[in-house]
């Protein structure tokens, strides 16, 4: 847009988390400008009605909550890659407009394969930070296309996809929806959402479950094991969601076989108590993991993203 070239860095940078607000929180007060730039009330009032200048449909006044809330016609100013959009809202930072920056020194890391549609995220996200019910259209390998209304309530990252962990209205229970397979996203503003639905009563979210993560019995060099994980005495000790041991234990290539009997090169951990994720739902995830009363068990479609 023509209009930004004339502006300072500065200015820049917070029309841009302007934007990052409306649209992935769903609305932006005065003072939210002033707490995250340090600026006085005048000049955040300034930096908002610019950008309503800028971009007439974008946001509106409410009010009633006395905040600028995501208009009808949105049409996003910023390309902003997916990549600095959840590490924002994830972890709180690079929330300035989307510019490249030289890297201080060389590095070269691994992107990721896919990123979840930045529109389907922002209704997500909204949703979250409303405490709405969201309708959405959810494809699935098992049962294929479905129409379904969830409570949203966290975004989980397995690694290789990104995920919402919702109360699902369709199968009455707390699930995880693989983001990329939404369609359709609507947010259900004003809706209520029943106590029961709430992530307070999602067991497998409140659950903190404690493993001892110890080198892997059947691979040389136990010792640069203990130092690549800084280990404490031979031991890796982790607390971990029960919604997202199974997850963290599959990104790490732990073997979670009660005998050690994976032999690959790339298991380097052995988890030395199984039985710490009795009644874990997603164990099914962690490699070899075997339940004690059930014998090994098959992932279920959607704890797994199928």
């Amino acid at each position: 847009m023509a209009e930004l070239v004339h502006l300072t860095q500065p200015q820049r940078d917070r029309l841009a988390f302007i934007e990052l607000r409306v649209r992935f929180i769903g609305e932006i007060r005065r003072q939210d400008l002033v707490c995250r730039f340090g600026i006085q009330s005048a000049a955040a009032t300034r930096d908002l009605a610019l950008y309503k200048e800028m971009a007439p449909g974008n946001m509106e006044y409410d009010s009633k909550g006395k905040s600028y809330i995501l208009g009808p016609e949105f049409r996003p100013v910023f390309d902003f890659p997916a990549d600095r959009v959840l590490s924002w809202l994830t972890q709180g930072f690079g929330d300035g407009e989307p510019v490249r920056l030289k890297a201080w020194v060389t590095c070269e890391s691994p992107s990721r394969v896919t990123h979840p549609d930045l529109d389907t995220l922002a209704c997500v996200t909204r949703s979250i930070h409303q405490e709405s019910p969201l309708k959405i259209e959810y494809h699935s390998i098992s049962s294929g296309r479905t129409e379904r209304e969830i409570v949203p309530f966290a975004l989980i990252d397995n690694g290789l996809r990104w995920h919402v962990r919702a109360f699902d209205r369709k199968t009455q229970e707390f699930r995880d929806s693989v983001i990329t397979r939404i369609r359709r996203p609507a947010v259900l503003k004003g809706a209520a959402v029943e106590p029961h639905e709430r992530s307070n009563q999602d067991i497998q979210w409140t659950r903190i479950v404690e493993l001892e993560l110890v080198p892997h019995p059947d691979q040389p060099h136990p010792e640069i094991t203990q130092m690549d994980y800084r280990m404490d005495k031979g031991v890796l000790r982790l607390k971990l969601r029960a919604a997202t041991a199974g997850y963290i234990l599959r990104q790490m290539s732990v073997d979670c076989s009660p005998d050690h009997s994976l032999r690959a090169h790339e298991y380097r951990l052995w988890l030395k108590d199984p039985l710490a994720l009795y009644g874990v739902k997603n164990a099914v995830l962690a490699p070899a993991y075997r339940s004690p009363d059930q014998g090994h068990l098959e992932p279920d479609s959607d704890q797994s993203g199928s």
